[in-house]
């Protein structure tokens, strides 16, 4: 399958390398002159032979692509992008609703020339709608989402107010979503030959996994608010304070709740009736919580997982980054995949997550330098080194000449 991929940042280039990643080959076409934009999102930036390059954002989602620089805004260049999409099975693209028919890039233009074509756009609010036209970025989306209402601390507590989460989950999530939507449009071209448009908004993305706190306002009229790090509907399930840190305790049933209290020697609680169950917890959490938190204060850290883990009750620690990056679970799971960029120089990545038997990821392709591809990518459409050096020579293209 070859992917024709128009977009930047990362929700639809967070689409294209699963899509990358599970064996597809992928075109990026980006601007000859700064490339994607996250290429500047820096620092740090990779240190090659000549100095620094790229910025880190931008390897975290394009792997497993070939970099193509061409200016379609020039008549010359839009011409290169269609002949490619003729022979693109895959088309993923984010720009404003509308921006790409101006060049004969949209799905009316390419379908007509291309009808087996999965054309998928990815924008802030959809093709549709009062808000079509607006531009989308993650933090405005997780603020209008409703997400930003119920993260961050109660307005009882210190630190309190509306946070985003650390990291662009409006863009992750909607990522992922692309990537499943045009698996399941190449398994219908596979049934039916058809292809089809696929409407991928960040809005409707995240309000679609705002799950039980959705669900809690649909079924019981609640309106969700801040809890920081407790649970909207399960107790205890939050982080409590150790001697030496904090430890997250996550009880999901009842019998994991007498399990902690058996390894607190807090027997009145497992006994307590307003406890028993979740309902009576739930109700009462703040008197729960008062007492679980005084038994575990004065344990350390590494004793009460110790107990936890032995005692059946799901707990753990709030890791910084690097210490889970060198935590020896994910080096079991080989999740760091080190690959080199064609100069030689070693980029160590975060691989596709899945382990799948069959048909496992494969990282053939670091993240390439700006236009890297483009002259064999142009090659393969019979375009040879004169035409090419005109294109150059205009600033259409860029092919590392």
């Amino acid at each position: 399958m070859t992917v024709l991929d128009l977009s930047r940042v990362l929700a639809g280039p967070w689409a294209s390398q699963i899509l990358g990643d599970l064996g597809a080959e992928v075109w990026k076409i980006e601007r000859p002159e700064t490339g994607d934009d996250t290429r500047l999102w820096g620092p740090p930036f990779v240190q090659g032979p000549d100095g620094p390059s790229d910025a880190a954002y931008y390897l975290c989602a394009n792997r497993n692509k070939r970099s193509v620089a061409i200016d379609f805004g020039t008549p010359e260049g839009a011409a290169l992008v269609r002949r490619l999409a003729e022979r693109a099975d895959i088309v993923v693209e984010n720009f404003k609703t509308g921006a790409l028919a101006r060049y004969g890039l949209d799905y009316a233009s390419l379908s007509a020339v291309n009808p087996g074509v999965i054309y998928c756009s990815v924008t802030g609010f959809g093709q549709t709608g009062p808000y079509a036209a607006r531009g989308g970025y993650d933090f405005l989306i997780q603020g209008m989402s409703g997400l930003m209402s119920v993260t961050g601390r109660p307005d009882d507590e210190p630190g309190a107010g509306p946070i985003k989460v650390g990291l662009p989950v409006s863009d992750l999530f909607t990522g992922l979503y692309a990537a499943t939507s045009i698996l399941a449009a190449l398994h219908h071209r596979t049934a039916t030959g058809e292809g089809q448009h696929i409407d991928c908004a960040l809005l409707d993305s995240q309000v679609a996994v705002l799950v039980n706190q959705g669900m809690n306002h649909i079924v019981g009229g609640l309106t969700p608010g801040r809890l920081g790090n407790s649970h909207p509907n399960v107790v205890p399930y939050r982080e409590f304070q150790t001697a030496d840190g904090h430890v997250l305790v996550a009880c999901g049933n009842d019998g994991q709740f007498r399990s902690l209290c058996a390894l607190l020697n807090l027997p009145e609680l497992a006994a307590d009736p307003r406890f028993r169950d979740n309902v009576g917890r739930l109700r009462d959490r703040k008197e729960l919580e008062a007492s679980l938190g005084a038994a575990i204060r004065p344990w350390t850290s590494a004793d009460v997982f110790a107990a936890m883990e032995a005692g059946g009750v799901p707990g753990g620690p709030i890791n910084r980054i690097d210490q889970i990056l060198a935590d020896p679970q994910v080096a079991a799971r080989g999740l760091l995949k080190r690959m080199e960029r064609s100069d030689g120089t070693p980029v160590t990545v975060i691989g596709y997550p899945s382990q799948l038997s069959r048909t496992p990821a494969t990282y053939r392709i670091a993240p390439q330098t700006l236009g890297e591809a483009t002259a064999d990518v142009l090659a393969s459409l019979g375009i040879d080194e004169a035409e090419r050096a005109a294109l150059r020579e205009k600033g259409i293209i860029r092919d590392g000449r």
